[in-house]
């Protein structure tokens, strides 16, 4: 073990040309920890990648890739022996992917067979049996780097090729956001009360400083990000300036991210409503209210508003005027956030059941039993479905047509 510590140690110094030069694998047998064999062959978000939490800067929710019309189980890979939770949506793209534990790894795995490529630790640690901070936030996938936050407060880019870490940033508290993207400028949430924006070298360009705690995802629409914060405001900030543009007090509670289309933003709140807002007029159009929280985020087609409930309902809502067309009863609190895929939506519970169902008319299509919560939401990517599930030993399924 001191041998393939110094040898770590060692690869760690290296620079990526010398690491391409070298072609070096090293492997902890103790704790699962893969450094890539040679540099992955690696490419931009495609047409039909999920590349982020909600897939996109609008985060819509919905697939730009099909699934079959039968879901077959194609793969099952667990994280760890124990510890391996999984809280974190995954990415795909291309022959990828991504996905966040608790026990403190991001993991790289082959999309067609499950094998892990390599896995990436939070912390260097020389006892891997110490603590180290989980990922409970989502990855967001460019061309050549993951970029993901840890419970700690710290922001990590992580080599896409190799599995190494390019640089971290270091914020004052923990981070459940995923990034959006804009030109060569990385957005994120913290739970300091900020919004950061920096430079895909690392380098800080500004810090905006809400009255909250900032949980959710920021979207990205042309040249500004919507932020869904704590301190109960939708604020809305040019990226070019880091100044705000727009601030709606909403006096809502809110945990989830937002969804933008346009000029419309739409949000579940803590305050047991779904909202739609014109962002542009800060004119509340319509609010659907229920007696719970929502802590699930929308998926938003041009037809509905889709999302999961405190109350165990996934709710579905006429996109124009916020009626409802229907809801689905579970026997667990959703907070995974849906999936549209053409005509059917997919979601966890945390009844333990991964669901499938038709837009149209909530028909049960597709139902997976795990037996333990699934709090991450699904990914839908390159034809396959991901999602990993609160398992103690991490299980991450994929779903899809076998050959």
């Amino acid at each position: 073990m001191n041998y393939d510590l110094k040898l770590a140690d060692r690869l760690a110094r290296l620079s990526l040309g010398r690491m391409q030069a070298a072609i070096i694998a090293v492997c902890f047998a103790a704790s699962g920890v893969v450094f890539a064999a040679e540099p992955l062959k690696v490419a931009p978000p495609g047409p039909e990648s999920w590349p982020s939490f909600r897939n996109g800067n609008a985060q819509s929710g919905v697939a730009t890739s099909t699934l079959p019309a039968k879901l077959e189980l194609l793969w099952t890979h667990s994280v760890a022996e124990k510890d391996g939770t999984i809280k974190s949506t995954a990415a795909i793209v291309g022959d990828y992917v991504y996905v966040g534990s608790l026990c403190g790894e991001l993991l790289c795995l082959d999309r067609r067979s499950g094998n892990r490529l390599w896995s990436y630790r939070s912390r260097d640690d020389a006892d891997l049996e110490a603590f180290i901070p989980g990922f409970k936030a989502s990855p967001g996938v460019t061309a050549d780097t993951v970029y993901i936050g840890d419970e700690e407060g710290t922001f990590h880019a992580v080599d896409r090729a190799t599995g190494l870490g390019r640089w971290k940033f270091e914020t004052g508290g923990e981070i459940a956001s995923c990034p959006g993207f804009y030109e060569d400028k990385v957005l994120f949430g913290s739970h300091d009360q900020s919004l950061y924006c920096l430079k895909t070298d690392g380098t800080k360009v500004w810090q905006y400083t809400t009255e909250g705690m900032v949980n959710c995802s920021p979207a990205v629409v042309g040249d500004y990000t919507f932020i869904t914060g704590c301190d109960e405001h939708l604020r809305v900030i040019d990226i070019r300036t880091g100044l705000q543009q727009t601030d709606i007090p909403l006096g809502i509670y809110l945990i989830a991210s937002p969804t933008v289309l346009d000029d419309m933003l739409y949000v579940g709140t803590h305050g047991n409503d779904v909202l739609a807002i014109n962002w542009r007029q800060s004119r509340r159009v319509w609010a659907y209210p229920t007696r719970y929280p929502f802590h699930s985020s929308t998926a938003v087609n041009d037809k509905y508003v889709v999302v999961g409930g405190q109350d165990k309902q996934l709710h579905c809502l006429d996109r124009q005027t916020g009626k409802k067309v229907w809801t689905f009863p579970t026997k667990g609190q959703i907070d995974s956030s849906p999936a549209i895929v053409g005509d059917r939506v997919f979601f966890g519970s945390n009844d333990g059941n991964l669901y499938g169902l038709t837009l149209a008319d909530r028909k049960e299509v597709f139902k997976f039993t795990d037996g333990r919560p699934f709090t991450a939401s699904p990914a839908v990517g390159e034809g396959c479905l991901v999602i990993g599930s609160e398992n103690s030993k991490g299980k991450i399924y994929c779903f899809g047509a076998k050959p």
